[in-house]
């Protein structure tokens, strides 16, 4: 049988409406696995594949599969810790300059939605000025009023992520994954929910930054957060956080 990637390719290119499939388990092959449910659904004119993959019982595979979330975990840890160290001396300088070049707080917290759909506060270095309002920055009528005298050069080196590297050493965010969601970016919650894609663990950046970043309609975004989700990997993560410096160096994607 094809791999299941390579299924959904096929699907994606003979169909624009709602396909549901089912296959069941190969028991010859001595593993037990849960039934394979796949299908495509269209929102707009984008074709989003959705699928639940099986789970695997052999013991070497069942114990990789069980334990892949801990090995992610422990990577992030490492890697946000290893970041802080290195990066200690910019994240002071960056929060004196936040600190003096605008009055209010170094820090903006944010309420974002993260794996389950649970809320969170998540900090960015403030790039805004204090009463701002808290939609994304495409909905304002003109962001560049908004951005503090340092905000526009914090966005595009995203200088102003660092502070997520907080996020991601209590478990709230992951190096690699969807960004989160603002608490009220409904649209995006509910195609992501819809996809299942709201079970990953939000992180600093993604397959959908590197691809497109502020400039993606959600529906698209959604579909790339799909395409990671099927495609997840300690090799892809890794693909995925060297191609975002090279896109952190570029300045691309970014708007405001």
């Amino acid at each position: 049988m094809p791999n299941s990637w390579a299924v959904i390719q096929f699907l994606k290119a003979v169909s624009r409406k709602l396909l549901l499939m089912t296959i069941l388990p190969n028991h010859s092959s001595g593993l037990r696995s849960n039934i394979v449910a796949m299908g495509i659904v269209q929102i707009g004119n984008y074709v989003i594949p959705l699928i639940t993959l099986p789970y695997l019982t052999r013991t070497s595979q069942g114990w990789l599969v069980r334990n892949v979330g801990t090995m992610k975990r422990l990577t992030d840890i490492f890697l946000a810790l290893l970041a802080t160290l290195l990066l200690i001396l910019p994240i002071l300088l960056v929060a004196v300059l936040v600190r003096l070049t605008s009055p209010g707080p170094v820090l903006y917290w944010s309420d974002r939605v993260g794996r389950g759909n649970r809320i969170f506060r998540m900090p960015k270095f403030r790039s805004m000025r204090v009463g701002t309002p808290a939609v994304a920055t495409h909905l304002l009528n003109n962001p560049a009023i908004h951005l503090t005298p340092i905000g526009s050069f914090l966005r595009r080196s995203s200088l102003d992520e660092l502070p997520q590297l907080w996020s991601i050493l209590i478990g709230d965010m992951s190096f690699v994954g969807p960004r989160p969601a603002l608490f009220n970016q409904d649209d995006l919650v509910a195609l992501r929910t819809q996809a299942g894609v709201h079970e990953l663990q939000p992180g600093l950046t993604g397959w959908a930054q590197i691809n497109g970043r502020d400039e993606l309609p959600i529906p698209e975004k959604v579909a790339l957060d799909v395409e990671y989700l099927q495609r997840q990997s300690f090799w892809f993560d890794l693909r995925i956080i060297g191609l975002t410096a090279l896109k952190v160096v570029r300045s691309d994607g970014v708007s405001h």
